[in-house]
């Protein structure tokens, strides 16, 4: 047995009877190396030291252990228990943009068919609160899937490498069986809805499983993730109603499709040299330097079909207010300032569309307002 064998098995042995570290991390590491004079093996300490520091940092970037300046703890679900923060992590439920534009559509279409139909406030809010289980849910379970396809694929990239399950923290057995417990819960939530919403809901399962797998095929992914990520503005519409008016509902979901290809391409940039060279597609591969281009023209058809899903349900004036020149000024802001080669700024204005959603949202919200006041 050589020295980095026999070491390999004192650390792992080390790790798996430790409790969650806070601070002391760093101090009960440093005799560890100083013991075995490590320091000289930067192999051994980037292939065995950094598992065990992410123990405690699972959403960090873990950096050398001389490092003066160790990734600090970004999250709260660095704090949870060992045994729960992995499957915490493994759903990102510490960054919630991903729920969010999973909801919007949601609440767009459970809004626009409220104003549609007449129905109460109380019966909307409701709704919303039932998709917003839903949405937290499925993004969730999206997570998951997509963390199982790609296991071999997030150990080479940098921002996705110390993911649970590529991190071997949890098993793909594991995480099936908790995928297995996330489905069932998201079943409970669409058995709640009529029985048209049920099927409908139940149809888009198949987009959520290949969506991992089109970045393999296709410099187009995005487009897939969109008609997954934008299947509420139908069921949204469905579950108000019991059926599906595509005059409405066709133009929202296509204009939600364009969004999704806009923060989405701005989301994969982050990527882009990683994805060459494991050999991934997406759209920002496929844009390249045109990108601001292809985005505006996305932009501009998202606006102009959420413009048409209003006229077509009859919206008033504060909806084009804000909902579509709200909208479209945000969206424009977003393209005017990226910087397409910093991830940081990418990751900025990639979770600045959780106001593009709720600028949609509040617009609908006042037309109704002011319809209801019109007819006081």
């Amino acid at each position: 047995m050589n020295f980095f064998t026999r070491n390999s098995i004192k650390c792992q042995h080390f790790i798996s009877i430790q409790k969650p570290f806070h601070v002391q991390q760093r101090s009960l590491i440093q005799p560890f190396i100083k013991r075995h004079d490590i320091g000289a093996h930067s192999a051994f300490i980037k292939r065995v030291l950094p598992t065990f520091y992410q123990q405690k940092c699972w959403t960090t970037t873990t950096k050398s252990i001389d490092d003066n300046n160790p990734a600090a703890h970004t999250s709260w679900v660095d704090h949870l228990p060992a045994k729960i923060a992995p499957y915490a992590y493994l759903t990102r439920i510490d960054k919630p943009i991903g729920t969010w534009l999973l909801f919007w559509p949601c609440a767009w279409s459970i809004s626009m068919a409220t104003f549609n139909t007449g129905g109460s406030v109380m019966e909307a809010a409701s709704m919303m609160g039932l998709f917003g289980l839903g949405a937290l849910t499925m993004r969730g379970a999206g997570c998951t899937i997509n963390d199982l396809w790609d296991r071999d694929i997030d150990n080479k990239v940098e921002r996705t490498k110390s993911r649970p399950i590529t991190s071997g923290a949890i098993k793909p057995s594991q995480a099936i069986a908790f995928l297995g417990l996330q489905l069932s819960v998201g079943l409970g939530v669409l058995t709640q809805l009529n029985l048209y919403s049920i099927l409908l809901g139940a149809s888009s399962l198949s987009l959520v499983v290949a969506y991992p797998l089109m970045k393999r095929i296709t410099y187009w992914p995005q487009s897939v993730l969109g008609l997954a990520f934008n299947w509420g503005s139908l069921l949204g519409w469905s579950a108000i109603t019991g059926s599906l008016d595509l005059t409405v509902a066709g133009p929202l979901y296509i204009g939600g499709v364009c969004w999704t290809l806009v923060y989405d391409t701005i989301y994969a940039h982050q990527d882009k040299k990683d994805d060459i060279k494991v050999g991934v597609k997406s759209t920002a591969l496929r844009f390249g330097d045109k990108t601001p281009e292809w985005l505006t023209g996305f932009s501009m058809a998202f606006v102009s079909m959420t413009a048409l899903a209003g006229y077509m349900n009859g919206q008033g004036l504060p909806f084009y207010a804000i909902s579509v020149l709200g909208t479209a000024s945000h969206l424009a802001w977003q393209l005017k300032t990226v910087d397409y080669n910093n991830a940081a700024s990418c990751w900025s204005k990639f979770k600045s569309n959780t106001w593009t959603g709720a600028i949609l949202w509040s617009g609908i919200v006042a037309d109704a307002a002011y319809a209801s006041h019109l007819m006081a």
